[in-house]
C-alpha cells in the first residue's frame, strides 16, 4: 500500500509506500526529505494542496507573532512534530499574515490547533499546550 504525501519543500505530490515512510523518504522532483521533524510554515497558495493532498493527518498551528501564548508553545510544536512524524505532518499559519485562511477556518482565538484528515477537520483545541499534553491530544483526536 502507498500514501500520498506532500513534499515540504517544493509542495509535489509523492507517492510513498507505507513500509518506507520510516526509511527518510525523498521527494521525486526536488530530492529533499519528506519529512523533516520540523513544522513546516504553509501560506494560502499551498495550504489547500497540503490539506486536500496528502494521506497522512496534517495538524495546523494557528499563530500569530504577538501572541504570548503562541511564542510559548513554539517549542513544543516543534518537539512534538519530531514525535509525531511522519504519522502526521505538523503545520504553522501566521494569521496575520494568512487572515484570509484564519477567517475561512473561523479562528477566533490563537493559538488554536486544528486537525484535518482526508481534507477534513476532524479536531480542533485552542489554547497553549505542553509537548506532553499536544502529542497525547493529537494521537487521541487522530484514532
Amino acid at each position: 500500500m502507498s500514501l500520498h504525501i506532500v513534499c515540504p519543500h517544493c509542495h509535489a505530490t509523492n507517492r510513498v509506500p507505507t513500509d518506507r515512510l520510516d526509511a527518510s523518504p525523498q521527494c521525486g522532483a526536488c530530492h529533499q526529505t519528506l519529512f523533516t521533524a520540523q513544522p513546516i510554515e504553509l501560506a494560502e497558495s499551498n495550504f489547500n494542496r497540503h490539506i486536500a493532498n496528502n494521506n497522512i493527518s496534517i495538524l495546523v498551528d494557528f499563530w500569530a507573532p504577538w501572541c504570548g501564548p503562541c511564542r510559548m508553545m513554539a517549542p513544543a510544536f516543534a518537539k512534538a512534530a519530531a514525535t509525531l512524524e511522519p504519522a502526521m505532518r505538523l503545520v504553522k499559519v501566521n494569521t496575520e499574515e494568512e487572515q484570509g485562511l484564519a477567517a475561512r477556518y473561523n479562528i477566533r482565538s490563537i493559538p488554536t490547533l486544528v486537525l484535518f484528515n482526508g481534507g477534513r477537520e476532524i479536531a480542533r483545541q485552542s489554547g497553549a499546550m505542553s509537548e506532553h499534553d499536544l502529542v497525547r491530544w493529537a494521537q487521541t483526536a487522530n484514532k
